[in-house]
């Protein structure tokens, strides 16, 4: 024990002369007056032990989908412009041959079982079509279900216009106010200078 006392500092040492209020359980966050630093860093332990447990938790992303081609490599190239005019529902901006999204690797997976069953163009985009709606082409047809999606960013370009040039109509309209004269002036001064006086 003496060894042990003599290598270690005498405040580290337990013993009557370190029981008081500054004694090592203090100094460690053990003690009474030390259990604000333990509940601290019992908050944080515990904060790190359910960030580790939700982080392994987490489900996995799906693994990417395969893109099986077709053996035919002129059904392969139909498949492939057809998938270039079908929009991707996830990411909309997309053609599914563009897309990384799981849905559009089905998408062309569907595209070709189609084109490798014999359907034509046509029958593989009516296909989709039926599932998906007018929407899945990125070129849809002008009709009267389409018309909102042909002619509405114009309309919103010409509402914006004609917005515009009402308001700088309006503006322009709008006397301008004249000058006070010396009369009109004399009384503002007066109302400004019994405003500052209550």
């Amino acid at each position: 024990m003496s060894h042990i006392a003599s290598t270690v500092p005498h405040r580290l040492v337990p013993g009557p002369h370190n029981l008081g209020p500054r004694s090592i359980w203090h100094r460690l966050g053990l003690g009474m007056a030390g259990a604000r630093p333990a509940m601290t860093n019992m908050v944080a332990m515990i904060s790190l032990c359910l960030t580790v447990f939700l982080t392994a938790a987490a489900p996995l992303p799906p693994a990417p989908v395969e893109d099986r081609p077709l053996p035919n490599p002129v059904l392969e190239a139909r498949a492939v412009a057809l998938q270039q005019s079908l929009r991707c529902v996830v990411c909309q901006n997309e053609s599914i041959a563009e897309s990384g999204a799981v849905l559009a690797a089905d998408l062309r997976q569907v595209v070709r079982e189609r084109v490798a069953a014999g359907d034509s163009d046509e029958e593989v985009r009516a296909f989709m079509v039926t599932r998906y709606g007018d929407f899945v082409l990125l070129k849809p047809p002008f009709e009267p279900a389409t018309w909102l999606l042909w002619l509405g960013p114009m309309l919103v370009l010409l509402l914006g216009g004609l917005a515009v040039v009402a308001y700088l109509r309006r503006r322009r309209a709008v006397p301008e106010a004249d000058a006070l004269s010396a009369d009109e002036r004399a009384r503002l001064e007066a109302l400004l200078a019994e405003e500052d006086e209550a």
